[in-house]
Formats: structure tokens, C-alpha cells, sequence
């Protein structure tokens, strides 16, 4: 026993420098990964801080120097996820989702009106820019509404879908910084809070008695009432579960009049038409 003991231990021995060896390359590969996901992001926030200005986009601007906008989403086509954390994954996709959107408009900029269904200036005046042109990112071939509707909702926190730009003042505030894991969280709940001060996410209109939402709450239905319906307040028990997840998501964040109003849970939840107008800073002042 003790001649096989001795056997193992200087086997063992024998093989630590190779084991440590291996570790130290994991680690260090790991930290080039990092190093190279920071690259990334500091790359498209300064495209971010330069072109976006309270939401809205310098497209003009963007158009006429927009190699900086391709080489960023040609970094992300095989990126790695594998390893990376829940935040560093959300990071990616949002940041991957509003560049894209950024590319395909400048791609189409000045954009042709094809339909009176929407603004004459829409993304939606772009044939298939959400359900059917498909993107290369982090090893996969994906829609717009792919990235929407079936990679971001199993992160199971449903802010992030007033974090994508979607290239429409109707959506959530486009911010002038990228997404990192690192500030994941306060960013979110930033963009939690500006849609219950945005008229686009939530409206109260005291003289018909009736509250009015985004769209976004409607199309995300399940992910918000799985997040929120059972955070609501015992008085919007009656209410149902999806009415209970908005009036939970934005109730914190309403003024001292305005929760009155909820408080008095007399009134009529409405979805409000979504404002696909595009959010173009070009001519408003800007460049």
C-alpha cells in the first residue's frame, strides 16, 4: 500500500506542471476573450456616444462614416458565448440587435416609402428588415425578430426588450453608450424607469380615465406576465395577468399624482398604436 501510495503521489507530481500549465492557458485564453469583448463594446460605444443624442440617430452622419459601424458587427459573427456569463450574453445581443438595426437603415438611408401602412420615413418601409433578413452573429444565422423573439427572452428579465432600439421613437430610449456586463443592471433598470416618463411607454389620461401603454408590453405579453403579474398590488388582483404585470413593472416608477390615479384602480388600460417613425436627429438640428 504504501510502494502504490508513493507511486500515485509522484505520478501526481509529475503531472501538476502540465496541469498548471493547462489551467494558466484556459485562464489566460479566457482573458483574451474579455480583452477582445471589451474591444468590441468600447468600439460601438464610441460609435453609440458620436451618432445618438436622447434616443435619437445622426443617420446622415453614420452613413458617411459607417466603416467603423461594419467592422464592429463583422466582429461579433463568431463570437464565443459558451463560457460567457448571463450579463455578458445580454450585453452582446443587445449591443449585436441595435447595430444592426443602426446598419440596415443607414444601408436604405434616405429610406423610400413603399407603403402608407407606416411613416414615410419607417424602418417598416424596409421589406423584411425584422422577419426575414438574416444576420451572422456568435456562430448563428438570425431575423431581427429571432434575436426578439426567441434568444433574448430565455435571459427571462423582460427590460431588455425596451432596451432594443428597433430604429422607432416608439421603442425605448436608443442610449448614447453601449450595453456591458459590468453596468448590465443599472442600465436595465435606467431603462426601466425613463418608460414610465416616456408619453411613447406610458400615457394617463385622468380626463377619459384611461392609461395608455406601449405595444412593447402587448407584444412581449408572456415574458412580462411571468416577470411581473404576481408583483402587482393585491387591489389589481381583479385585473388580468398581464394588466397586473404592466401596472408592477411601471408602479414604482410613477409620480406621487399619478399613482393616485392607479390607486383608484378605476380606469381603462389601452394599447397605444406603436410610433414607427423613424428616429432620425438628421435636419432636427443635428447633422
Amino acid at each position: 500500500m504504501q510502494i502504490f501510495t508513493s507511486r500515485i503521489t509522484l505520478g501526481w507530481r509529475l503531472q501538476l506542471p502540465v496541469v498548471l500549465l493547462a489551467l494558466s492557458m484556459v485562464g489566460g485564453g479566457l482573458r483574451a476573450q474579455d480583452a477582445e469583448a471589451d474591444t468590441r463594446r468600447q468600439r460601438f460605444d464610441a460609435i453609440l456616444d458620436a451618432n445618438v443624442r436622447d434616443g435619437f440617430v445622426y443617420y446622415h452622419a453614420l452613413k458617411s462614416e459607417r466603416a467603423r459601424l461594419d467592422g464592429y458587427i463583422t466582429s461579433l459573427a463568431n463570437v464565443q458565448l459558451e463560457t460567457a456569463s448571463p450579463q455578458e450574453q445580454v450585453a452582446f445581443w443587445l449591443n449585436g440587435y441595435n447595430a444592426l438595426v443602426l446598419r440596415t437603415v443607414i444601408d436604405h438611408y434616405p429610406i423610400t416609402a413603399r407603403t402608407k401602412d407606416y411613416p414615410a420615413n419607417s424602418v417598416r418601409q424596409i421589406p423584411g428588415v425584422f422577419e426575414r433578413e438574416t444576420y451572422r452573429l456568435a456562430g448563428r444565422t438570425l431575423t431581427l425578430d429571432q434575436i426578439e423573439q426567441t434568444v433574448l427572452p430565455r435571459f427571462h428579465d423582460p427590460r431588455v426588450f425596451f432596451a432594443l432600439g428597433r430604429g422607432a421613437v416608439g421603442s425605448g430610449r436608443l442610449r448614447s453608450e453601449a450595453y456591458a456586463p459590468e453596468t448590465l443592471e443599472q442600465q436595465l433598470a435606467e431603462t426601466a424607469a425613463e418608460c414610465a416618463s416616456r408619453a411613447q411607454c406610458v400615457e394617463v389620461d385622468g380626463a377619459s380615465n384611461v392609461m395608455k401603454v406601449s405595444s412593447i408590453f402587448s407584444w412581449r405579453r408572456d415574458q412580462f406576465v411571468a416577470a411581473y403579474a404576481d408583483r402587482a398590488k393585491t387591489g389589481f388582483a381583479e385585473r388580468s395577468p398581464v394588466e397586473r404585470a404592466v401596472l408592477a413593472f411601471i408602479d414604482p416608477r410613477m409620480l406621487t399624482g399619478e399613482r393616485d390615479f392607479l390607486a383608484r384602480n378605476t380606469f381603462r388600460m389601452e394599447y397605444q398604436p406603436f410610433d414607427w417613425t423613424l428616429n432620425d436627429l438628421t435636419g432636427r438640428g443635428g447633422r
